[in-house]
């Protein structure tokens, strides 16, 4: 095999796994409360139609090391382990079809801090980084900083809201109680005239 021919090959494979390549898509870290259900959130998206051969494999690596445990496994179906400390704990929570490989960890506990991995394979599209999450489980979970902005505009928003509400109302009421004083004064000029017209027809 030539060099030119040898770099056409290593060219077409580059752009075949760039072309190819799943991507995974994860919160880097979350916080879950002490005795929580925790949904472990996981899409992807897939360069090929999302078909029955799509298998998605959730693995624990432990914040205390050790090695790597097995946490679910799906292919056409949910398959959860039947054993570990994620027996029972570990349920489906996603649809490959919409790219959703998410699951749900019940009671989380604090030995279930550490780093869980979503791996999702569509063959022939099985090249991609699998996504990671960051899991701390906490006894209080503390405002983000994303959730305290949003927080802050959305009280901000209510408040706009009541201030444009009240300087409607003012405006309007002063309105109504100017035209009654207005209404009143050629009531009484009404009344005036008709009475002074009577006292001339009278004389």
């Amino acid at each position: 095999m030539t060099a030119l021919s040898s770099f056409g090959l290593a060219v077409r494979i580059v752009l075949f796994a760039a072309v190819s390549s799943m991507e995974v898509y994860t919160s880097r870290e979350i916080q879950a409360k002490n005795g929580t259900d925790t949904r472990l959130k996981c899409t992807f998206s897939s360069s090929e139609p999302v078909g029955d051969e799509v298998t998605v494999s959730w693995t624990f690596r432990p914040l205390s090391g050790g090695s790597d445990e097995s946490v679910f496994y799906y292919h056409r179906e949910p398959y959860p382990p039947n054993k570990g400390r994620f027996q029972n704990r570990a349920l489906w929570d996603g649809n490959t079809n919409r790219g959703d490989a998410s699951i749900v960890i019940r009671d989380i506990q604090q030995k279930d801090n550490g780093t869980y991995l979503c791996q999702v394979k569509n063959p022939p599209d099985v090249h991609g980084e699998m996504g990671e999450i960051m899991v701390s489980v906490v006894e209080q979970v503390k405002f983000s900083e994303i959730t305290l902005l949003a927080l802050i505009i959305g009280v901000g928003s209510v408040v706009i809201i009541f201030i444009v509400i009240a300087v409607v109302l003012c405006r309007y009421y002063r309105k109504q109680r100017t035209h009654s004083t207005a209404v009143s004064v050629m009531e009484c000029r009404e009344k005036l005239n008709d009475k002074s017209h009577d006292l001339s027809a009278n004389a």
